[in-house]
């Protein structure tokens, strides 16, 4: 596996991978890699000749008073997983690779990324949308894969791909979980073991609910209990749940399509910078 960390040496890289007509696909990451990238990087070798992996902890995506700072970076350790797992090339820009003085463009992907996420961390989506467009743009990707975790996400780089016309197919991979049915992911390494034990009321909130709307049980109704069973297992607050079309994310006051059932909520506190550690999380649900 190559490790590279300028454009030159990746272009030149990403030709000789794609000699004789193989093909490519890009998994993105922020590092601090766990077994749902590993997932992302499985399904990836099903879908093309080679794999690449980007580790890039994008500033433009976090706000003031979030994580940027703190968000864990292991590169040694991602990169021996990758290794071990098959990946061609692990794409390791820095800062000033990816954002040189004088850049000045951002990418807003409007409607999609106004609510849920979009809402209660503004700007976090063209953050997203503007890395991810110079990612597809650098590696010029056959197929890239991004996790259902991030579902708000992994809409808005649909949106973008079909309004940008760019010749790259976007594939979501289910949720990888935990054996208790906590979502994977980065920031579960915040968790003390108190908290990392109450940190699954969300996903069984959001189970209850589903089986509640399922049963006939009005989605307000649900979304309440849902909130209120979050906030008794000793989350500190909900910024949202909410039933949205599975395609356009538009709220949905009744389930009479495809929908997703979608979660944000804080706990516990960070020990060295005391914010709070907010966990994300959906469903399917459909009637």
């Amino acid at each position: 596996m190559q490790i590279i960390r300028d454009l030159s040496t990746l272009y030149d890289a990403l030709a000789d991978l794609r000699a004789g007509g193989a093909t490519i696909a890009l998994v993105p990451t922020m590092g601090a890699l766990h077994a749902g990238h590993l997932s992302l990087v499985q399904a990836a070798q099903t879908q093309a000749t080679h794999v690449v992996v980007s580790i890039f902890v994008n500033p433009t995506q976090f706000g003031p008073n979030e994580d940027f700072d703190a968000y864990p970076r292991t590169e040694e350790a991602d990169a021996a997983l990758l290794r071990e797992g098959g990946v061609a090339i692990l794409w390791a820009p820095t800062v000033a690779q990816m954002y040189p003085a004088g850049f000045a463009t951002s990418v807003r992907v409007a409607g999609v990324s106004d609510g849920l996420d979009g809402a209660a961390r503004p700007g976090h989506f063209d953050g997203v949308a503007t890395v991810v467009s110079k990612l597809l743009g650098q590696v010029r990707p056959d197929v890239a894969l991004f996790g259902e975790k991030d579902y708000q996400q992994l809409a808005v780089i649909r949106r973008l791909v079909a309004d940008l016309n760019l010749r790259t197919d976007i594939v979501g991979v289910p949720t990888a979980r935990a054996g208790d049915g906590l979502a994977l992911s980065s920031r579960n390494g915040y968790l003390t073991e108190v908290e990392r034990a109450a940190a699954v009321a969300l996903p069984r909130a959001l189970d209850a609910a589903a089986d509640a709307m399922l049963s006939g049980i009005p989605v307000a109704v649900a979304l309440t209990a849902a909130t209120q069973a979050i906030l008794g297992a000793g989350f500190s607050s909900v910024d949202y749940v909410a039933l949205c079309d599975a395609a356009t994310l538009e709220p949905l006051e009744s389930l009479d399509r495809p929908a997703r059932l979608l979660c944000a909520a804080r706990i516990g506190m960070n020990r060295v910078d005391d914010f709070t550690t907010r966990l994300i999380d959906n469903i399917a649900v459909n009637p």
